[in-house]
């Protein structure tokens, strides 16, 4: 049926695109952390020049308060990114589960309109 062809390929598109979600989701959680991970040897690297790593001390370079609340942002926005990944990796799977019940009816009604061969196991005796 041309109909339940229609439907298994929107329930492809759809599975396809959840996955293309979930791997940009991926790419971004990564890209965080590489960042964060910059920071903090920014940080210590400047905490080391300045010889201070007390963040509370009057004397605490300006740049490692900066690149902390930077790196706290960006360590918030990949946790609220992790959420989001879960929420998409939940949905994945319910699309995955309808693209095969997609795929199950459409084998199903081919197997229906495929027509019966006669049975050419005829003995001769």
């Amino acid at each position: 049926m041309k109909s339940r062809e229609n439907l298994v390929r929107l329930k492809q598109f759809q599975v396809n695109e959840k996955r293309r979600q979930l791997l940009q989701l991926d790419m971004m959680i990564a890209e965080f952390d590489r960042m964060a991970g910059e920071l903090e040897l920014q940080i210590n690297a400047e905490e080391k020049k300045a010889g201070i790593t007390d963040i509370n001390h009057f004397a605490y370079p300006t740049f490692a308060k900066a690149a902390r609340l930077r790196r706290d942002n960006l360590k918030n926005s990949q946790a609220d990114l992790l959420q989001q990944k879960a929420a998409a990796e939940s949905l994945l799977a319910e699309a995955e589960a309808e693209l095969s019940k997609a795929e199950l009816l459409e084998s199903r009604d081919g197997k229906r309109s495929e027509p019966e061969t006669p049975n050419r196991n005829v003995m001769i005796g």
